[in-house]
């Protein structure tokens, strides 16, 4: 009883936790806190497990999992933060999600029509995606080029393989080490936009890159 109230409490107040979006301006969660919340429960257990006689275990394996769980959370709440600052009004969305962060690089600013050379306005974007890469580099980057539909599904899986190469290698030349890099080429696959509209295939010629921490 004693361990499952202080587990309980223990995430219960993490959970609790909550701060203002400076972007959005709604109250949210931070990500850190609840990559807390999820290694106390998941430490809890393990503690559990090892002394079975007292809560002890719970709880001294509850702080362990939360201090590993808070560590992954804030290693990407702080390359949010620093991505959304350094890309503010260039165009690239930023999106967070629990394990991974996503750049959205629509192809109007990033190449010109069936090219893979990068418009030179864009190197300046890229030189702040790399700075904050090199400043955490415990982390895998996967590269993704996307088409709309117009054309041959083999022209475009090669236009969209050439595109995310040129990123990489770009990101590469401003330092950031090329074993960290995965790199697809995924044609018109997973649209984000209806292909039936000018407009929706422009959104859906794009660049993404994934950041995925390492575990």
């Amino acid at each position: 009883m004693k361990k499952t109230l202080s587990l309980i409490v223990l995430v219960s107040f993490l959970a609790g936790c909550t701060t203002v979006n400076p972007y959005t301006g709604e109250a949210q969660t931070s990500k850190a806190v609840w990559g807390t919340a999820i290694g106390a429960a998941t430490g809890a257990a393990t503690g559990a497990l090892v002394a079975k006689k007292s809560g002890t275990g719970a709880i001294v394996g509850g702080l362990a999992g939360a201090a590993l769980g808070g560590g992954v959370g804030y290693y990407l709440d702080v390359q949010e933060a620093e991505l959304r600052a350094e890309l503010a009004s260039t165009g690239v969305s930023v999106v967070r999600a629990d394990d991974s962060i996503r750049l959205i690089m629509p192809g109007n600013i990033t190449f010109k029509t069936d090219s893979s050379d990068i418009n030179a306005g864009f190197y300046a974007t890229l030189n702040s995606v790399a700075k904050v890469l090199n400043k955490y580099s415990n982390s895998t980057v996967m590269v993704m080029g996307f088409t709309d539909n117009t054309g041959s599904d083999a022209y475009n899986m090669t236009l969209s393989r050439q595109r995310a190469s040129a990123v990489a290698a770009y990101l590469q030349g401003q330092g950031v080490k090329a074993s960290r890099f995965e790199i697809m080429g995924m044609g018109p696959s997973n649209p984000i936009a209806s292909n039936d509209t000018a407009a929706g295939r422009a959104q859906n010629r794009r660049v993404e890159i994934k950041i995925i921490p390492n575990k």
